[in-house]
């Protein structure tokens, strides 16, 4: 395809000058069309040590690795092993209400960010589970999105169990092996058998490679090549048994998100048609998976550090037709009193207040393993732009939704992907 290898030639002149523009180390990057694949690699793995990032790398590809997790519960249900509706306690007796579809398509409504590091063994994923019956739930199951880590690794548990061997063993078995992904790597052991990629945080190597395996389903440690991750997107592109993935099962808040979320794809309705895909990021490693039915198409990219958002955006959109940049509403007007007030999750705490000449202003501090892992605080000022959906006027950071009702008018969740709730006993505005 012409247009594939000239989409090939501009990356490799392109590629090098992206990373120096953004401050990212090293990167690769695999275009496939059909059965043609263009793989483009620059920069280095590590800049301790200066290793050449080359097509073979392998980088961690963070939560993209839930995409993987979620084609292995759906070969489960292929079998007839595992039913969609079925409560997660079928498989995993005693677990909260909850159903394996809802942990697939985040709408279980529990705490989703817990990273309890539970050891290395084989039992770790076990000893996860048995720690979460005293993870808050945020709102009833089913009724809304919220990004939930934690649902993925319980899924991880129902395929130990129902396979009856480790995850890690699940994963090589009935992915890696019969994809052909020679280099995909299920832990550090795995990957420095490769030419790996370290992450990079504030410009230098990150002293931490991956985070627990207990999050492995989740995302916190598998690595490989772009290469090997098209061969799972082609499995995608040619099976029909899990065209039922990307189908939509709830609407996302008005965040510059997709607009759905299926079984375990992030779907988008961009105005060429259905995309589907999934972006991750792990310490100081992001990855971003692009695949488009229509075209027989699919695109990923890895980098280990700088600011990958820039670099990802241009390279989609040689080969995609990106929605604009979402632009403030000089008309809106915003409702203080609904808005203003303290929003708490695990890993951060968000004020919204309210000033002397009206504007309103967001304030976040990391809390827990995002602060560990370099994650900085910002403030910003918030503009309108849609609804209950407004703008930060800080560049680098997406649209914050505002939904719910706290029974006093104001919104119960700040929405940026994951609900934060309101705290209680504050009043503002």
């Amino acid at each position: 395809m012409d247009e594939l290898q000239d989409i090939g030639n501009w990356l490799r002149e392109r590629l090098p000058q992206l990373l120096a523009e953004h401050g990212v180390p090293g990167a690769a990057v695999a275009i496939g069309a059909g059965e043609q694949t263009v793989e483009v690699a620059a920069g280095v793995l590590s800049t301790a040590t200066g290793v050449e990032a080359t097509a073979d790398s392998v980088f961690q590809i963070g939560s993209v690795t839930k995409v993987l997790t979620a084609t292995l519960v759906m070969q489960l249900v292929g079998e007839g092993r595992v039913a969609l509706d079925a409560p997660v306690r079928t498989y995993l007796p005693g677990f909260r209400e909850a159903t394996v579809r809802q942990l697939l398509c985040h709408t279980s409504g529990f705490e989703g960010d817990v990273f309890t590091d539970t050891g290395k063994g084989d039992d770790c994923l076990a000893t996860y589970v048995d720690l979460l019956d005293e993870v808050p739930q945020l709102f009833e199951p089913g009724t809304m999105f919220s990004y939930n880590n934690t649902g993925y690794c319980v899924l991880g548990r129902i395929v130990e169990v129902v396979r009856g061997k480790p995850f890690d063993a699940c994963m090589r078995d009935h992915l890696f092996t019969p994809l052909g992904m020679t280099h995909a790597a299920n832990d550090p052991y795995e990957a420095i058998l490769h030419r790996a990629a370290v992450g990079h945080l504030a410009g230098k190597p990150s002293a931490v490679w991956a985070m627990a395996r207990s999050n492995a389903p989740a995302g916190s440690m598998l690595a490989m090549t772009p290469r090997d991750l098209l061969a799972f997107a082609r499995m995608h592109l040619a099976n029909d048994g899990l065209r039922a993935m990307r189908q939509p099962q709830v609407a996302l808040p008005d965040i510059g998100w997709g607009t759905a979320w299926g079984l375990g794809w992030e779907l988008y309705d961009l105005p060429g048609g259905l995309v589907f895909g999934h972006d991750g990021n792990t310490i100081g490693q992001s990855a971003v998976l692009r695949v488009v039915p229509g075209r027989d198409l699919a695109v990923a990219i890895f980098t280990n550090g700088g600011d990958p958002k820039p670099l990802r955006k241009e390279i989609l959109g040689r080969v995609l037709e990106l929605p604009a940049d979402p632009v403030p509403d000089p008309a809106a007007r915003l409702n203080a009193r609904r808005y203003a007030g303290t929003y708490r999750s695990s890993t951060g705490e968000t004020r919204v207040d309210e000033d002397e000449r009206g504007r309103l202003w967001l304030e976040h501090v990391p809390l827990g393993v995002t602060a560990e892992l370099g994650d900085e605080g910002y403030r910003t000022e918030l503009a309108g732009w849609r609804g209950d959906s407004l703008l930060p006027v800080e560049p680098g950071h997406g649209p914050v939704a505002f939904l719910g009702d706290d029974g006093e008018g104001r919104a119960r969740y700040l929405h940026t992907g994951r609900a934060d709730v309101r705290s209680p006993g504050r009043t503002q505005g």
